[in-house]
């Protein structure tokens, strides 16, 4: 019997994953990369969730091996531009399967990801953006930007929070919307003496006084990095030089007692601006044979620490949802059903915890002297967390 096939509109972590739960589920999906060959996953790097990690387990993926490029970050220390501890949190960890959330570089996860599709025989495209996709009674036809077509059973749009897809799917529906802050990220390329002493596995965030900043030490003494300047408009393309960025990230962090400044002046290349952005809620994620995932239907700011582990698990439900033999808009309108809700809670959560990086003097000063009391009442109970991290999908 010939399998259904799937086209996947984007050939990031999102399509990647969802290639392999499409693959495991008995379809032949096919990928559509719009960069070049060669072209690296772009971001410094994230964390990918002890729920993430589970949701990589259910297809057959060994969490382990995919992140083994990275390191186990299971708690985290909140502190003021004063360096004053507000907090310790656990980020996730160890779970019943020994697994622990977990920090790894946005380019070795892609590039494990990737692997275990090629070696399942995946085949991918590269410099094929999707332009426009029409469907018909048993089919879905897909036309690429340089003209080619692609028919199919089913189109998956995984082509990031700027999707394509979505835009063909709803022209009406929502753009993504700019939070008011900058990202920047990096690496350096060993110890760096202000931040020494701190053990590996921790991830340090610092409500600087005029910017927030995070860090954490990898295990061969480097530190990985990243700012979130607030700023009021978007920046541009080519606003900053690499110098130029550099020197404004060292002056917002100038005067705290963190060691921001010191990791960014030891960093060679300092990544960035981007723009922070995230997507209200998107009230149309598919057709009878069309279906978002990830950030094309769901961005949620990177304060969250869910982006990766989101896909993951939209991926997983999505595969487990469609049978091959069926219908695919009866499966589909199972995976909404069951990931809508969910994602919108941590949308709206990430955007919560990313407005407490903009406060002013005022209100600066009132966060730092309730959030340990806050956080002492939240966890009172147990991990407020729990919800997200202690998910599975059943």
């Amino acid at each position: 019997m010939t399998k259904p096939i799937a086209l996947i509109a984007g050939g990031g972590i999102a399509g990647t994953v969802a290639a392999l739960a499409l693959h495991r589920a008995g379809w032949a999906p096919r990928v559509f990369e719009a960069r070049a060959p060669g072209a690296e996953e772009q971001g410094a790097w994230l964390t990918v969730a002890v729920n993430g990690l589970a949701a990589l387990r259910a297809l057959d993926l060994d969490p382990a091996a995919v992140t083994a490029a990275g390191f186990p970050t299971p708690r985290l220390t909140m502190v003021n531009g004063a360096g004053r501890e507000l907090a310790v949190l656990p980020l996730g960890g160890p779970a019943a399967d020994g697994t622990t959330t977990t920090t790894i570089k946005r380019s070795d996860l892609f590039a494990a990801l990737r692997a275990a599709a090629v070696e399942r025989g995946i085949p991918i495209e590269y410099g094929k953006p999707l332009s426009d996709f029409t469907e018909q009674p048993g089919a879905v036809a897909v036309t690429f930007a340089d003209g080619s077509t692609a028919e199919g059973e089913l189109l998956v749009g995984a082509d990031g929070i700027r999707s394509r897809t979505r835009e063909r799917l709803d022209p009406d529906g929502p753009a993504p919307k700019y939070l008011g802050l900058l990202n920047a990220g990096g690496f350096t390329d060993g110890p760096v003496a202000a931040a020494a002493g701190q053990a590996p596995g921790m991830v340090h965030m610092a409500f600087g006084r005029r910017a927030f900043f995070g860090w954490t030490t990898a295990p061969d003494g480097s530190v990985w990095w990243f700012a979130n300047p607030p700023r009021k408009q978007p920046v541009r393309p080519g606003e900053f030089t690499a110098e130029s960025w550099r020197a404004h990230l060292v002056e917002l962090f100038a005067g705290d007692a963190t060691p921001a400044a010191a990791i960014i002046r030891a960093t060679p290349e300092v990544l960035g601006p981007w723009n922070t952005d995230d997507l209200r809620r998107v009230p149309v994620w598919r057709t009878r044979r069309a279906v978002l995932i990830g950030d094309a239907a769901h961005a949620v700011a990177p304060s969250s620490g869910q982006g990766a582990s989101m896909a993951f698990e939209d991926a997983v439900t999505l595969g487990r949802c469609l049978d091959p033999g069926a219908d695919p808009a009866d499966g589909l309108a199972r995976y909404e059903q069951r990931r809508r809700r969910r994602v919108e809670r941590i949308v709206a959560a990430g955007r919560r915890n990313g407005s407490g990086k903009t406060a002013g003097p005022v209100g600066a000063a009132i966060r730092d002297a309730m959030f340990p009391l806050v956080m002492k009442l939240a966890y009172r109970k147990g991990d407020p967390q729990a919800w997200i991290l202690e998910h599975r999908i059943s």
